[in-house]
């Protein structure tokens, strides 16, 4: 049995480098691996607050970089998590098997909390994870590629998945959380001991950036004391960093690229680097762009919205009985 594998992408703020490393430029091997149903997590998105137009505009972005990067919709579901109902309904279900002291204990939550005003809190931040948790178990996922930040997020749902099977029998599917060897965490370029992440301007290379812009900001990136380009993180950060990018972008290890830049300067280098990535970024770019123009991310969107739903209402009137919901 070929795996079932999930992941998804918030539409808020603008994608990064990062994003394209760690879920985009993956897409095809992916789908080679097995069943994909890949969202765009606009419910998730509403957690924090965000202007109506610029969601509506990043999820439209979302959809077209997903088939920019090689999404063919017949080998996958494409769709807006908005538009499978069954993860709302599932998410009323399961809130009942988590419990709050589980919840309070998610770092994600910690952390964007300790930022806000108490009175300014979601119960939808707060409960955000009991809706990761149905996205997954909706579509009987084996393999859910994420960020180390959520690790913790696919733990709760096992535990979740262990607390139902042992009360109703063995009805859900236990998922495993997946990271990436390679460029599983791009840092930003201002400062590369914090993770490359939407909101920093200097450090961070957009996925909608003009090449020139890309090629400045790599230019610019910190680097560190010394002239040796080499792996070592805890050392030298910001040339560990840009080895990173250049390895994903030419889908080499760490040390092919570290042999390869061992006589280099810095300069010389970071150019490379900027190379590597516009190389990649430019006809990845005009593919988005085209998808724009055209809104075949429409259709692509329709259908897997229907792809989706056919899987995950099943899943959802299995849960459905077991708790003794009445079945029309």
């Amino acid at each position: 049995m070929s795996e079932r594998i999930l992941t998804g992408i918030k539409p808020t703020g603008q994608l990064t480098l990062g994003n394209y490393i760690a879920v985009l430029k993956n897409l095809r091997s992916m789908m080679d691996r097995g069943e994909c149903f890949i969202f765009i997590a606009d419910l998730h998105a509403l957690t924090l607050p965000i202007d109506p137009e610029v969601l509506r505009q990043n999820s439209i972005d979302l959809a077209a970089f997903y088939l920019a990067a090689g999404l063919d919709p017949n080998r996958s579901a494409l769709f807006l998590q908005s538009s499978v109902s069954a993860h709302a309904e599932l998410n009323a279900i399961m809130q009942n098997f988590l419990y709050m002291g589980e919840l309070s204990r998610m770092t994600q939550f910690k952390d964007k909390s300790a930022k806000m005003k108490e009175s300014a809190i979601g119960l939808g931040l707060f409960a955000y994870p009991v809706l990761m948790a149905c996205d997954i178990i909706l579509y009987d996922a084996t393999i859910v590629p994420v960020g180390e930040d959520q690790v913790q997020h696919v733990e709760l749902t096992r535990d979740l998945v262990n607390r139902i099977n042992n009360r109703y029998g063995d009805i859900l599917t236990m998922p495993k959380a997946e990271l990436r060897k390679v460029g599983k965490r791009i840092m930003s370029l201002s400062d590369p001991t914090v993770k490359m992440s939407k909101s920093d301007p200097k450090g961070d290379i957009f996925l909608k950036d003009e090449p020139a812009v890309i090629r400045k900001k790599i230019m610019s990136a910190v680097t560190d004391s010394g002239s040796e380009v080499k792996f070592d993180p805890e050392n030298k950060p910001g040339i560990s960093n840009l080895l990173t990018i250049y390895s994903a972008m030419k889908d080499i290890s760490i040390e092919e690229a570290e042999e390869r830049f061992k006589e280099s300067r810095y300069g010389d280098f970071k150019k490379a680097v900027a190379d590597a990535v516009i190389e990649e970024l430019e006809p990845f770019q005009a593919r988005y762009k085209e998808i724009v123009a055209n809104k075949s991310y429409e259709k692509a969107l329709r259908d897997g919205a229907e792809k989706a739903s056919a899987i995950a209402n099943k899943t959802l009137k299995r849960v459905q009985k077991a708790v003794g919901l009445l079945q029309e």
